[in-house]
């Protein structure tokens, strides 16, 4: 997939995986699911959708799910849509998204979980509330580690997860 982004004039950027997935009637599916986090506001971020999308779909011909992830600081920043007309043609997408500050509110519900993007999304959400706190970070970042210890992670998991 880095074949289709990587000629974008939109700077360097990659596509991760290509999957095939199962659907919830048990039959097979090859679908393209692009998810693109963007962790700071950006007004090219809905074109970057889009053109992603359409590579994706013109290289492959498949249906192309474009999710986006919102990580960035800003509560009001919550683009969903591209768009682009000229002499009556038009053209658009429209994507869901996750802004991430979104589960500040549900803090607990994220401790009690036992999926491992709860403990991303929490450490995600304490970095950016003790970003100009560096002692507070690193308390929370081993609080975070302690807990995915007692949550039965191993070790080689943790230390991917803590160092990248």
């Amino acid at each position: 997939m880095q074949r289709v982004v990587r000629d974008a004039s939109l700077g360097r950027r990659w596509a991760d995986h290509l999957a095939q997935v199962w659907l919830g009637d048990g039959s097979a599916a090859w679908v393209l699911i692009h998810i693109e986090v963007q962790g700071q506001v950006d007004a090219e971020f809905p074109r970057r959708m889009y053109t992603y999308n359409y590579r994706l779909f013109d290289r492959y011909n498949r249906r192309v799910a474009s999710l986006a992830v919102l990580a960035d600081d800003d509560p009001g920043w919550r683009p969903s849509e591209f768009s682009h007309a000229l002499f009556g043609c038009r053209a658009s997408l429209t994507f869901p998204s996750v802004k991430l500050l979104d589960y500040a509110a549900r803090w607990d519900e994220l401790a009690a979980s036992r999926n491992p993007f709860a403990v991303v999304v929490m450490a995600h959400l304490k970095a950016l509330a003790t970003r100009r706190d560096a002692p507070e970070r690193l308390r929370w970042k081993l609080n975070l580690i302690r807990s995915l210890y007692d949550g039965g992670h191993s070790q080689v998991d943790i230390l991917e997860v803590s160092f990248q």
